[in-house]
């Protein structure tokens, strides 16, 4: 049976995502704002889920309706074939979004949901009550511009949650959007990368699983996992197909903090990940920065929104800055929501690509000549 798949992703990530899913051999991908759609069957959940690094979760495409009334809402809903994905005792709670469209009230929306749910399966189950004892299959839906979109989630935890940061910094960057950095900056494993401003050792890590080619979801479950209409072998084979994907190499992988407690924190993330031997962590201050060769460097240095006041991140970018006018033919890809960015850092970037750390509105500035 052909299934339907959406990945919800970081605005500005919708183009590393879809490359994802083409190189992972899926059928009809199709990228559109915050999301990429594409085409599968059962045993993609698997492979989706373990292999993807830069989207947010897998969610199985139920149905989608023009819902500008509860009551076609309801009804649409309610015309979607959910017994063929949840059974009689299976758990099914709702959450979801509205946005640009007359349903607002999240709240009313998951009732009229869930009802319209338990509507189609009291028919088709023959039932007056459902206990919901059994596996969990979380509803989401999305209503976009008066359409509603149905999923089941496949993830269960997203995918940003690989496993191996359990303690973060006080500003964490989330494991999708440091993955994403790397791939934008067309690393393969062959340049020296340096992450001069590392906290928790997030782009380090992310760069090490890139370079070995290992999938980021490997050593997790997923919600679909424990569903009885999935055949429990795709999980095995889909881990076991990564596994056989994997390279061999020397590689070079650098990160450096300031504050002694990050780098701590940055080893034992490491460790956890299976990275251990080919990153190497050290207490360094950015604003010294200095190597002989030429390297990429891949890092999230302070906004002044969270961690420190704008005025210092400025001064901080001006002094990186410095440091970073001694080396030649190096490229910088760096992250920064601060509008005098680019001033304060002494150069205008090459390129530019907007992206989100969270809720914060980021640009990417790419140095590459």
């Amino acid at each position: 049976m052909e299934l339907e798949f959406c990945v919800p992703c970081l605005f500005g990530l919708e183009g590393p995502t879809a490359s994802e899913l083409k190189r992972l051999g899926m059928e009809n991908v199709r990228a559109e704002n915050g999301r990429v759609l594409f085409s599968g069957t059962q045993r993609d959940i698997a492979r989706a889920n373990i292999n993807l690094r830069t989207g947010e979760r897998v969610l199985l495409v139920v149905g989608h309706v023009r819902a500008d009334t509860f009551d076609r809402l309801f009804e649409g809903v309610k015309a979607m074939p959910w017994e063929q994905y949840i059974p009689a005792d299976g758990q099914f709670p709702v959450k979801g979004h509205a946005i640009h469209s007359a349903l607002h009230s999240i709240p009313d929306c998951q009732s009229i949901v869930k009802k319209a749910v338990v509507e189609r399966l009291r028919t088709k189950y023959n039932v007056s009550w459902f206990r919901e004892t059994g596996e969990k299959y979380q509803i989401q839906f999305a209503i976009l511009d008066d359409v509603a979109w149905l999923y089941l989630d496949t993830s269960g935890a997203g995918l940003h949650k690989r496993g191996y940061r359990p303690v973060g910094n006080a500003a964490p960057l989330r494991e999708t959007l440091a993955a994403a950095m790397v791939y934008l900056s067309g690393y393969r494993g062959r340049d020296s990368i340096y992450d001069p401003f590392c906290g928790s050792g997030t782009i380090p890590i992310e760069a090490a699983l890139a370079a070995l080619n290992r999938a980021p979801g490997l050593k997790r479950d997923f919600a679909a996992g424990t569903w009885r209409w999935v055949d429990r072998s795709i999980w095995d084979e889909a881990r076991d197909e990564a596994r056989d994907r994997e390279y061999r190499g020397t590689y070079s992988i650098w990160g450096g903090d300031v504050d002694p407690a990050c780098i701590e924190i940055a080893r034992a993330n490491a460790r956890r990940a299976g990275v251990a031997d080919i990153v190497r962590f050290e207490t360094a201050d950015a604003r010294s920065f200095y190597r002989p060769e030429p390297g990429v460097v891949i890092s999230n240095p302070p906004y002044g929104e969270r961690v420190m006041e704008r005025a210092d991140a400025e001064r901080l970018y001006r002094q990186f800055g410095q440091a970073a006018a001694r080396l030649r033919g190096w490229k910088f890809y760096l992250l920064s929501s601060h509008t005098e960015f680019e001033r304060a850092f002494g150069r205008k970037a090459d390129k530019k690509r907007k992206l989100y750390n969270g809720m914060i509105k980021c640009d990417l500035f790419m140095y590459t000549r």
